[in-house]
């Protein structure tokens, strides 16, 4: 199933028809605002193995989150830490932190650490508050050149082995930046969308 929502115009009703379908047990494909996440909710353990099983990996998956207030549930966040991500979140940031006992296991690093996003998107955001709890986001498996940009080539790959697809049209082709402040210093481990000059 694919539901196609506009970018810039917010629709609750959608985003809690979505939530409704990570209640039940749903994987879905969502747009953000860098590239298509893959994605179900924190506690749906089987999702979980099923979207490793989707991209062949069992690495570490970040999870979402609605608004800043939320992430020292979810992660351990010093006064350094908090004073850099209120300057970058909502936006095209993953922020890698140390994780609390709220997360699960297998969604952690070796080092105990978990990925935080609040991506600035009406979707992403209305999405996380109305399931009330955090939804997984990985990004889908590239299968071929613009296959993980265009939801008419995702649905096409993967329509098949999610529940819905939420087509927010074509994406740049461009992923988060990753941001590493695990030990209380910021460390840049990958180079995406979000600028770095903000954080130096």
């Amino acid at each position: 199933m694919r539901i196609i929502i506009d970018p810039l115009k917010p629709k609750p009703r959608t985003a809690k028809k979505v939530a409704d379908i990570l209640s039940s047990g749903g994987i879905i494909v969502y747009p953000t605002d860098t590239v298509y996440g893959l994605g179900c909710s924190i506690s749906n353990i089987k999702g979980i193995g099923k979207i490793n099983a989707i991209k062949k990996s069992k690495k570490p998956k970040s999870i979402m989150l609605s608004d800043l207030k939320s992430i020292s549930h979810y992660a351990k966040v010093s006064n350094m830490a908090y004073r850099v991500i209120r300057n970058l979140l909502p936006g095209p940031y993953t922020i890698v932190l140390p994780a609390t006992r709220e997360v699960p296991r297998l969604l952690q690093s070796k080092r105990k650490s978990i990925g935080i996003r609040i991506p600035d998107h009406w979707f992403c955001t209305t999405l996380v508050s109305e399931l009330g709890e955090p939804v997984i986001t990985t990004t889908i498996p590239i299968v071929k050149v613009e296959s993980h940009i265009d939801p008419l080539e995702i649905e096409r790959y993967l329509g098949h082995m999610v529940d819905v697809i939420v087509d927010g049209g074509i994406l740049p082709d461009a992923p988060s930046t990753v941001i590493s402040m695990e030990d209380d210093s910021v460390e840049i481990i990958r180079e995406g969308l979000g600028k770095i000059p903000l954080i130096e």
